[in-house]
């Protein structure tokens, strides 16, 4: 079953704080936002949130209180189907990576995004 993906930047500028906290259903003590809802459900990235989650059990990466993680995609590698290579990075807000990991193959509908990661959720940044 295909499924079209809409995520739009645009989207994401509807979230400005959240409402809700979700647990995450492997990572127990990892919440995420609204907006990070929306963006695996409209984006087909729940494997984007189970990265960010199950990362937290690195220690280098636990003991960074404020991380910003960044997903962008690498535009020459999209082929006809439609799929891309990517890059997932994990700063310490300083700028200073603490984290990467390439993603050989993803579908993910926009070339870039980002949440941050503070106090146990992941959220958008316009939702800090």
């Amino acid at each position: 079953m295909t499924t079209t993906k809409t995520l739009t930047e645009a989207d994401l500028a509807q979230f400005t704080g959240t409402e809700h906290h979700y647990r995450h259903a492997l990572m127990r003590n990892v919440l995420y936002s609204d907006g990070a809802k929306y963006v695996a459900n409209a984006g087909g990235a729940h494997w984007l949130l189970d990265i960010i989650a199950s990362v937290q059990l690195d220690a280098k990466v636990k003991r960074e209180e404020f991380q910003v993680w960044k997903l962008t995609l690498d535009d020459d590698s999209e082929t006809r189907t439609g799929v891309s290579s990517a890059v997932l990075i994990c700063e310490d807000g300083n700028g200073n990576e603490v984290y990467r990991q390439v993603i050989d193959h993803t579908d993910f509908p926009l070339p870039e995004i980002r949440f941050y990661y503070t106090n146990n959720v992941i959220h958008l940044p316009s939702e800090y």
